[in-house]
C-alpha cells in the first residue's frame, strides 16, 4: 500500500493556491501594502460612478457603485484573510485588531441582547467559597 503513494504524482497546484502561498510569505508590510493595492484600484471607480450620476444617468451610476464596492470588498475580504497572520506579527496592528475584536464583540452582544464575552459579571466564581462558614 505505501509503494503505492510513493509511486503516485504528486497532484499540481492550482493558479489561485500558488498565488496564495506567494502572497502568504511576503513581509509584514508588504502585505499591508498588497492590502492597499484593491482599494487604490477601485476607489476612482467610485468616483467615474458619481460624476455619471450627475450627468442624469441614475441607474448606470447606481450599478457601477454597486460592482465597484462588491469588487473592493470582496478582493479586499479575500486578501485580508491571507496576509492576516502576517499583518497580526506588526505589534501595531495586532492591539489594533485586539481593539476592533473586543469592541465588535460587545456591539454584536448589545444587539443581540446577550451578555458580551468581556464583561466582568460573567468571570467566573471563585473555585473555593469565601463563606466564613466554610472556614476551618
Amino acid at each position: 500500500m505505501s509503494a503505492y503513494f510513493r509511486t503516485t504524482p504528486r497532484r499540481n497546484m492550482t493558479a489561485l493556491a500558488g498565488l496564495r502561498r506567494r502572497i502568504q510569505k511576503l513581509t509584514p508590510y508588504f502585505s499591508l501594502m498588497l492590502l492597499a493595492v484593491p482599494v487604490l484600484l477601485v476607489e476612482p471607480f467610485k468616483f467615474v460612478a458619481a460624476f455619471v450620476a450627475g450627468k442624469g444617468h441614475w441607474l448606470t451610476a447606481t450599478g457601477m457603485i454597486i460592482c465597484a464596492y462588491a469588487v473592493s470588498l470582496f478582493a479586499v475580504e479575500r486578501l485580508f484573510r491571507a496576509v492576516k497572520p502576517k499583518l497580526l506579527m506588526l505589534d501595531w496592528f495586532a492591539k489594533l485588531w485586539a481593539r476592533y475584536t473586543t469592541l465588535r464583540d460587545k456591539v454584536v452582544a448589545m444587539a443581540s441582547g446577550r451578555p458580551s464575552p468581556t464583561d466582568p459579571k460573567l468571570r467566573a466564581e471563585p473555585a473555593v467559597e469565601t463563606d466564613p462558614a466554610f472556614i476551618d
